[in-house]
């Protein structure tokens, strides 16, 4: 963790000190979070590196464009990068709508369908881990456009890198069908879906633990084939 004095200015708050404060305290656990990324990621990638084939594969033959999708999102202290995800929707989707997915989304491929239910759309992420810009634990990167809309005290959440999963996914795994049907799209979303979303973030900064981490993968694995949290 950098140091108080060294953090992005918008992290230097009252607001956030809370949480810098209870992460401190979890130094080893923060360095053994990223010793596992790293592994994990490594060892992954390369038993998963069939499946990135015939992914990549039927992606391309079902609509043209490319294999991944490359939006920006933002990071641990407010860095920007860009996320590996498998192309789901055709492509130039953010510039025929939305930059959130609704249910019966039109911009969704057939291809992207399947990926999506299964969440194979987001394996291409651990690119992202092993390069430290995402870890599997944490909370999930925003657009800069929904980041711009955080509270001061969402702005903790910030202290820690983006994660491919996290508690706040668990509950939200079905998000496109809370937005469905609504007119104004970002507006539910930064207005009611993303403060919800936040309260499950901004409680796992405050009480993080490496092995809680361990318990949130292995909740995640149960909520895609099926087990409902909520």
């Amino acid at each position: 963790m950098k140091k108080w004095e060294e953090l992005p200015e918008a992290l230097r708050t009252e607001e956030v000190r809370p949480y810098y404060e209870a992460l401190k305290k979890h130094r080893a656990g923060l360095a053994l979070k990223r010793v596992f990324d790293v592994f994990v990621s490594a060892v992954m990638l390369l038993v998963l590196s069939p499946v990135f084939l015939v992914l990549a594969i039927a992606i391309k033959l079902d609509s043209p464009g490319p294999v991944f999708y490359r939006q920006v999102r933002v990071t641990r202290y407010g860095k920007e990068f860009r996320i590996f995800k498998f192309r789901s929707m055709v492509s130039d989707a953010d510039k025929k709508g939305s930059l959130v997915t609704v249910g019966g989304d039109s911009r969704i491929t057939r291809v992207g369908k399947l990926i999506r239910k299964c969440r194979l759309d987001e394996i291409s992420q651990l690119i992202n881990v092993l390069d430290g810009t995402m870890t599997f634990v944490g909370t999930r990167p925003e657009v800069p456009k929904y980041v711009a809309a955080y509270t001061p005290e969402m702005m903790a959440t910030l202290l820690l890198p983006a994660g491919i999963t996290s508690e706040a996914s668990i509950r939200y795994k079905d998000e496109d069908r809370l937005l469905e049907g609504a007119e104004d799209v970002d507006k539910v979303y930064t207005e009611e879906v993303l403060p919800g979303k936040m309260r499950y973030n901004l409680d796992a900064v405050k009480r993080f633990s490496f092995f809680g981490d361990i318990a949130t993968m292995f909740r995640t694995v149960f909520a895609v084939l099926g087990k409902d949290y909520n």
